[in-house]
């Protein structure tokens, strides 16, 4: 099982919509949404690519934003952990 792990930027909240989108794709196994983190577990990943949209609402301004962190590792081997930042987000 593999868990992507998404932080969310300060004063943002994930929409209710974007997390139906992922729930409906087959390779989300489940969605977890604690405090500011999002937590996507898929069955499994292989060489095919997948892309994986998230649609924030601001709910709170915040000055000086700071990026947040994405995370991607394997549930029974945590070692392997891939972390990559983004700071803005795409209307």
């Amino acid at each position: 099982m593999v868990i992507i792990e998404v932080s969310l930027l300060s004063g943002f909240i994930v929409t209710s919509r974007s997390r139906m989108l992922l729930e409906n794709r087959t390779i989300v196994k489940k969605i977890e949404v604690k405090a500011n983190v999002i937590y996507i577990y898929l069955e499994k990943l292989n060489d095919e690519s997948q892309t994986f949209l998230l649609q924030l609402e601001q709910v709170i301004q915040v000055k000086n934003l700071k990026p947040a962190s994405i995370k991607i590792y394997d549930y029974y081997q945590p070692g392997g952990l891939q972390i990559s930042y983004y700071s803005g987000v795409g209307s």
